[in-house]
């Protein structure tokens, strides 16, 4: 293994994948791509190292190919994810996951850590059973708060897990090195957000329920539009499944299929180039102009009105 390079050092980290077009508005589509002299499949930088070299590319949008922890140290910032404003004091950890689309927003009176990681390189179950059960980044939320010792703890974590991949080692030990730290830290937060949530509560038949629909939906939402489908597959009634949606999410079933499917609307109208017509395709629909009274109901305007709104704000 050569010296690590941060973020900012290895522009060409961050391209757009293969394929992967960037729009004229320069919201950008970009996968994991070390330069060969950076061979891990785990970065870890500052925001303070990101600010100093990398000014240009902060405000703008990104959709990204691999994982990514964002934990605000100190200070306050707005950051944009899928769409949505969050504010993240010190404590704050935002877990980023491949697809989702993500700006830093503006600002430099906050500072923190950034892990960046392939979804490939968290520990498949067949090397972590014998540790801890396979981490499932879903059972983490996309907005951690943590506190006093949490804190602390996190943060040496990802300070331990930056200073290893400086390591002067042979390469797959410090990988091996890395992929264990990085699990021992997913692990540690599965079990913070358990421990928020109520204690010693098993997890409950309805719950188990939602999990296995929520799974389904995230396979089959561009194809499947009706609740009766994704009971027929899983093998539930429409009561029961509605049950289980509602007790774990406080909505429908059918509104939670329907938010999925908008959400992958808007990416693609903000991501994409494609015409309304191509991603009424692409998400199910027969006709654009059914998608078209289907995303204006969802997102209160239409596919064009929210495309020209996005791209006028970056």
């Amino acid at each position: 293994m050569t010296k690590n390079k941060t973020h900012a050092e290895q522009q060409k980290l961050l391209k757009p994948s293969q394929g992967g077009s960037i729009t004229k508005f320069e919201i950008r589509h970009l996968g994991y791509r070390p330069q060969a002299t950076y061979q891990l499949d785990l970065e870890v930088f500052s925001m303070t190292d990101l600010r100093e070299r990398a000014k240009d590319q902060l405000g703008a949008t990104h959709r990204y190919e691999f994982h990514t922890l964002v934990l605000v140290t100190q200070g306050v910032s707005t950051q944009v994810v899928d769409f949505k404003s969050i504010s993240c004091a010190a404590g704050s950890l935002l877990v980023l996951r491949s697809g989702q689309a993500h700006k830093y927003g503006l600002g430099e009176d906050w500072d923190g850590w950034n892990v960046l990681f392939r979804p490939e390189f968290v520990l498949p179950a067949s090397a972590s059973r014998d540790l801890t059960p396979a981490i499932d980044l879903d059972r983490l939320p996309e907005h951690m708060i943590l506190r006093g010792d949490d804190l602390r703890t996190v943060t040496d974590s990802i300070e331990q897990l930056r200073g290893d991949t400086q390591f002067d080692a042979p390469r797959d030990d410090v990988s091996s090195l890395l992929r264990h730290q990085l699990h021992a830290l997913l692990t540690r937060l599965a079990i913070l957000v358990g421990r928020q949530q109520e204690h010693g509560t098993v997890v409950s038949p309805a719950l188990q329920r939602f999990k296995r629909f929520r799974k389904l939906v995230e396979e089959r939402f561009a194809h499947w539009h009706q609740v009766a489908d994704y009971a027929k597959e899983l093998g539930y009634t429409e009561k029961t499944l509605a049950r289980a949606v509602e007790a774990a999410m406080g909505t429908t079933a059918k509104a939670f299929i329907a938010s999925r499917v908008n959400l992958e609307a808007k990416r693609l109208l903000v991501h994409t180039d494609l015409t309304v017509a191509t991603i009424a395709d692409k998400l199910g629909f027969e006709e654009a102009t059914n998608f078209s009274k289907f995303f204006k109901r969802e997102a209160g305007c239409t596919p064009a009105e929210f495309r020209q709104k996005q791209r006028t704000s970056l």
